[in-house]
């Protein structure tokens, strides 16, 4: 499978983003004075993405196809959850199934991580960053729900 197709899939999830993005009610929330501008989650997110597909295209390429399910479905299954914040926190206005669900995507990123390793430790290490970005993330949400819960 060629590079095109992993950043066409990983495009694919960003649109999630795209979709569903801070709106009027977002920026009416509470936030921490550690809250970055709007513009960094687009560039940030945008390298990010780049770097995932970088790593799922590299362990397809190098792994043995027996040895490509576990590592191919945790990537699917964390690509799913990176789809489904935006919609939860942003469609849904529900900071609370965000908080749990941004959990899901950092246990999905670590075990992905540890799925890539043993085939292609650079693939490995492209996913640090997603991880230390969605703990940032995480931090950002429990603070913003937290700010916010007598208002909703």
């Amino acid at each position: 499978m060629s590079l095109a197709v992993f950043l066409i899939c990983v495009m694919l999830v960003a649109s999630s983003g795209a979709l569903f993005k801070p709106d009027d009610w977002y920026r009416a929330l509470a936030k921490p004075g550690w809250t970055p501008p709007d513009w960094v989650f687009g560039a940030g997110w945008t390298l990010l993405y780049v770097m995932i597909a970088v790593a799922g295209w590299r362990v397809w390429e190098r792994a043995e196809t027996d040895a490509l399910l576990l590592p191919m479905a945790v990537y699917a299954v964390q690509l799913v959850l990176n789809a489904g914040w935006s919609a939860i926190f942003f469609g849904l206005k529900r900071m609370d199934w965000a908080m749990a669900e941004v959990l899901c995507l950092w246990a999905a990123i670590s075990v992905n991580i540890l799925a890539f390793y043993p085939i292609d430790p650079v693939a490995a290490w492209l996913l640090v960053p997603y991880l230390a970005w969605v703990t940032f993330a995480a931090a950002l949400n429990l603070a913003v729900w937290r700010l916010n819960r007598s208002s909703l």
